[in-house]
């Protein structure tokens, strides 16, 4: 299942959570509900926003990606 970043602008909290790209949360309480987490004592109606994430979960495994030539994941491969 994807992952997704959240932020409310309440309590300044980012959380990362799973669910179907179907759903599109738009509160504390809605992310906390998806991601069983504590929504603690921020509003469940405060806003929320998806944040852009550039992180990469690897194959099954979920680890890192590949490293290139250079040692690193950027993807400067040889011609």
């Amino acid at each position: 299942m994807p992952r997704y970043e959240y932020r409310c602008e309440t309590n300044g909290k980012t959380v990362e959570v799973s669910h179907p790209m179907a759903a599109s949360p738009k509160t504390w309480g809605e992310v906390c509900a998806l991601g069983e987490l504590d929504p603690g004592v921020t509003p469940s109606d405060a806003p929320v926003e998806k944040v852009l994430s550039l992180s990469f979960v690897g194959g099954s495994t979920g680890g890192p990606p590949p490293a290139g030539p250079c040692g690193s994941a950027c993807g400067c491969f040889p011609n």
